[in-house]
């Protein structure tokens, strides 16, 4: 009998229905981050795999071997299963975070993103109710009366303008702290500390600093609640059972995560629209679509990328066996661009029906202040463009800063300008 091939091996594993371990060259190298030159609103080229994998291994920081996972369908799979854990110490970061111990330290008290149930549920069952959709669409007038006031200072100081100081920032800045009862003249004493925790370049040292600041900010604003509470969120959380601790880690998450998610995605989805006239035009033409155009843009730009989890057993998701102990790094940038769940997934349509987009997540950590946002952007987006119909950018789109080094994506600066009347 000739030998002209090899005989296939049966080995244990592959008996046993478990996946053979990849080759090295089979292994992602590292976490893609690096776009395309000229498209900025497009995740960066290498997280597609070749054959349209849904998951593939990738290697870690430090080395470790984890998944990254792309498909929208096993993206949702992970972040449902109660099998996969969202502790910090458990995680294997997929890109270097400078001076950095090699294991990561637990979560801090209050911030229920690095946590598990049941700690996780206690805090989300007390927020829950805050953060419903009728008392955030309530919230609506506000936002109008916001938006409305940030448009007339842009205004009034005339053209040109940085989109991201005069308007995409103090919209929700204004928002997130009449909500939580924090004195907007106090933002710049915690707006530095936010940035530099969003800034996957910052080193470990000025994380944790900015990190103490932002604390002590919030304790002796959480103090001075329960001395004298007033018509907020925080002062209603202090007739909860939640320690002081508790309460300003909770306050300092919720107002870096509605200062930051939302000032990006106002920016970074006012710059893709003045790049697409014909989805700008159509915008213009019908406000009411506003609604609908803001969950496309939210599938279509999808900000906070990746979302890190840790397998807690052996788990198999679409036919790969993830083995405990492995991080699990979930692209939402693509898996809302996946071809399976988004047809022509890269085309912006305003009039798609983009339900079902992981945008702000999936799962008991899906983003609490999603109404909130979902408002704000609804309310933002068709007063600026009635405001200024010749808004457009100051600067070639190359020289657009990107945001691209960072938690959250999106621009420092957005140059624009208009013609006044």
């Amino acid at each position: 009998m000739p030998h002209d091939r090899a005989t296939p091996q049966t080995t244990p594993e592959a008996a046993a229905g478990v996946p053979p371990e990849p080759s090295a060259d089979a292994v992602l190298p590292a976490l893609p981050t690096e776009r395309r030159a000229g498209c900025p609103f497009d995740p960066p080229a290498g997280l597609a795999a070749p054959d349209g994998a849904p998951l593939r291994r990738m290697r870690c920081a430090d080395g470790h071997i984890g998944w990254l996972v792309t498909g929208h369908a096993a993206a949702r799979a992970v972040l449902a299963d109660p099998r996969i854990s969202s502790r910090y110490e458990l995680l294997h970061p997929p890109m270097p975070i400078p001076g950095m111990p090699s294991e990561l330290p637990p979560a801090p008290v209050g911030d229920m993103t690095g946590i598990d149930p049941p700690a996780h549920t206690r805090f989300r069952r007390l927020l829950t109710g805050k953060f419903t959709v009728r008392r955030m669409r309530q919230l609506s007038e506000r936002v109008e009366q916001f938006t409305t006031e940030c448009l007339d200072a842009m205004e009034q100081a005339g053209p040109p303008a940085d989109l991201v100081e005069a308007f995409a920032h103090p919209v929700p800045a204004l928002m997130i702290c009449e909500l939580l009862g924090v004195p907007y003249t106090d933002r710049e004493r915690f707006r530095s500390e936010v940035a530099t925790l969003t800034d996957q370049t910052a080193d470990a040292e000025a994380k944790g600093a900015a990190f103490t600041a932002l604390h002590r900010y919030l304790h002796e604003l959480v103090l001075a609640k329960r001395a004298e509470p007033t018509d907020d969120l925080l002062s209603d959380l202090t007739g909860s059972d939640l320690t002081d601790e508790e309460l300003s880690g909770i306050g300092g998450l919720l107002l870096a995560a509605g200062l930051d998610t939302t000032a990006n995605m106002l920016a970074l989805g006012t710059f893709a629209l003045l790049s697409d006239p014909d989805r700008l035009r159509e915008l213009r033409a019908d406000p009411a679509l506003a609604g609908q155009a803001v969950e496309e843009l939210l599938r279509y730009l999808s900000v906070a990328d990746p979302l890190l989890r840790a397998a807690l057993e052996d788990i198999e998701v679409e036919g790969r066996l993830i083995r405990a102990g492995e991080t699990v790094a979930v692209s939402v940038q693509a898996a809302n661009r996946d071809p399976h769940r988004f047809p022509d997934p890269d085309r912006l349509d305003l009039h798609r029906r983009a339900t079902g987009h992981l945008a702000f997540g999936h799962g008991i950590h899906q983003c609490l202040g999603q109404q909130l946002a979902r408002v704000e952007m609804t309310v933002a987006f068709p007063a600026l463009f009635a405001r200024f119909p010749t808004l457009r950018l100051a600067v070639p789109a190359h020289e657009v800063p990107l945001r691209d080094r960072n938690n959250i994506y999106g621009v420092t600066r957005l140059p624009v300008t208009w013609d006044e009347a």
